[in-house]
């Protein structure tokens, strides 16, 4: 099918999934990608879905809505032995392949080496040959501040337990240390970023999260991320200091800029027990908003002379940056959250910004030696009781697990769905295939009303090369080797993913990673119990594999225990 539909011509529709067991494709293996895709720009979902951004700066869906049409219309008629590819937002071929085969193969961003820079991305976008994937936007598994949530909840415990473990009285219903009476800075409340204001208050912290644009303080709080905004850094402060002192968890949004509170923090010599950051850093231009003028005024600039607007970003990041490095000396625990800021900064001339260390290497990196990662799952009935039903099995099938119980009751609690009902956890080798088997059995007995998709974040273990954030200092000096998250989508293709998808820049910015991720579709179907089982053995597999062959002796233990089989291995370092 040829489409000829002139952009300019296109009027902003809101889009939103189909629910119900009702398809309008050849099968449930397109009909899956076609409402995830839907999902993804859904209002409650994406950050600016006119624009088709979903969220983090610039990362869309699709590349434009004539685009978008001609996805949607493509599955709709798709065999169920073909293959859609979508380059970079676009659809641009259908073949013949296998029923088991993925029925979408996507590649987002990706630019030979010499030529992955934001400038020469930025002209590719501007004649219409490219888009920005980030990592769940292009690849159609997004669903909004929850498929961040429970990563960033894990980090701020894990930071809890190493830091504070032992200064508290109190500690964590999981038994491990607490943020009670601590005080948590950081900035940024997009899609994201919005996950922190909740993340840090199931920890029993308090949060100020400062954000230059209201309007997402107040999507935040209408949603149920975020308890409180306020416009005055004065008055911020007051909260602050009367929750520390109570010990009361507590999230306030600050309207401001952090390039301009946090060195005014300083200033008054007030130092937080915790400083991380997730503003937009990694895009200068589409991302990072700067300081010294009003919110307003820097997106006039960013339309009207992006190299001037360019250029006070850096200085910002520099400014934002010196004040995080001032904090780290003076006591506080400070961690980059995988925003690119350090590597910003530097370029800004902040020669000490990595003296700030990432917070995978900090805290995550232990759980991808045994395979761990962010595993999420979406009913596409739309109803909220098929998520609820595999709660209930969640509590019973990994009641052993203290960490995710505590985690699936206070999502079931705390956590609002955006767009079609979604829950994320983290699981490792063998859990995964198996959870996924039981999903997969309760569609195919009726006891959930419509199939469920199964995929992950691309930040994963095996998935992902990223030198500044997933792969930041690895035992073995292989941070920038991008075959693993190459071979994972190779091997989640033959593995059999309903779709699997290769990108560039996610998370850091162009030029800085090389990620890939799987999605599949759990219809209740014999075969697809056997693919799934593949699949979520496989996925997860390749991330022990990678961090044993960098020598992590935990993973060379995982391996050995799961039947991981590695032709060369030994330890390093």
């Amino acid at each position: 099918m040829t489409w000829n539909i002139n952009q300019n011509d296109m009027e902003y529709k809101p889009v939103k999934a189909p629910r119900g067991s009702e398809i309008s494709c050849k099968s449930w293996q397109t009909e899956a990608p076609m409402r995830m895709l839907m999902n993804n720009l859904d209002p409650e979902v994406a950050e600016i879905p006119e624009q088709l951004i979903v969220y983090g700066g610039s990362g869309k869906a699709a590349r434009n809505w004539e685009c978008f049409y001609a996805i949607i219309e493509t599955l709709k008629n798709l065999d169920t032995d073909e293959t859609l590819l979508v380059q970079s937002g676009k659809p641009v071929g259908v073949f013949k392949t296998f029923e088991s085969a993925p029925r979408v193969l996507i590649a987002n961003s990706l630019l030979v080496p010499n030529w992955a820079n934001w400038d020469y991305f930025r002209k590719l976008e501007a004649l219409g040959l490219m888009m920005y994937g980030q990592m769940t936007a292009g690849s159609w598994i997004y669903i909004g501040t929850q498929g961040i949530l429970q990563g960033t909840y894990e980090t701020f415990a894990a930071c809890a337990r190493r830091h504070f473990m032992n200064r508290n009285l109190e500690v964590a219903p999981t038994g491990g240390g607490s943020l009670k009476g601590k005080f948590v800075l950081s900035a940024g409340m997009g899609g994201m970023s919005g996950a922190q204001p909740m993340a840090v208050t199931m920890n029993e912290g308090v949060i100020l999260d400062v954000e230059v644009d209201k309007r997402r303080i107040e999507k935040r709080i209408k949603q149920g991320f975020c308890d409180t905004q306020v416009a005055s850094l004065d008055e911020a402060l007051k909260l602050v200091d009367e929750a520390v002192k109570k010990k009361i968890p507590k999230s306030i949004g600050l309207v401001g800029n952090a390039s301009e509170t946090h060195p005014e923090l300083v200033r008054r010599g007030i130092i937080p027990d915790v400083v991380t950051d997730q503003t937009s850093a990694h895009d200068e231009l589409n991302g990072y908003v700067p300081g010294g003028m009003s919110f307003e005024d820097a997106i006039e600039l960013r339309e009207r002379n992006p190299d001037e607007y360019i250029k006070h970003s850096y200085e910002s990041m520099a400014r934002q940056m010196e004040a995080m490095l001032e904090m780290q000396k003076q006591g506080a625990i400070v961690f980059d959250y995988g925003n690119n800021i350090r590597a910003q900064a530097l370029k800004a001339g902040v020669k000490d910004a990595f003296n700030i260390k990432g917070f995978v290497l900090e805290y995550i990196r232990p759980m991808f030696c045994e395979g761990k990662g962010p595993f999420r799952w979406v009913a596409l009935s739309g109803k909220k009781e098929d998520i609820w039903k595999i709660d209930k099995v969640i509590l019973n099938e990994f009641k052993y697990n203290d960490t995710l119980t505590r985690w699936i009751r206070l999502a079931r609690e705390k956590v609002p769905f955006q767009g079609l009902p979604a829950r994320i956890c983290w699981l490792g080798q063998g859990e995964r295939a198996r959870f996924g088997k039981i999903i997969n059995n309760l569609v195919s007995t009726g006891e959930i009303t419509a199939p469920i998709v199964i995929g992950r974040d691309h930040l994963d273990c095996g998935s992902v090369a990223s030198p500044n954030r997933e792969t930041e200092a690895m035992l073995d000096g292989s941070d920038a080797i991008a075959d693993w998250p190459v071979l994972n989508a190779l091997l989640n293709t033959a593995s059999g993913a309903t779709w699997v998808s290769v990108h560039h820049g996610g998370g850091v910015g162009i030029g800085y990673s090389i990620h890939s991720g799987q999605v599949i579709c759990a219809d209740g179907t014999k075969e697809m119990e056997e693919r799934i089982e593949r699949v979520l053995t496989n996925d997860p597999g390749i991330g022990i594999a990678r961090h044993a062959d960098a020598g992590y002796e935990k993973a060379i233990e995982t391996a050995k225990e799961k039947g991981i089989q590695i032709p060369m291995t030994k330890k390093k370092g």
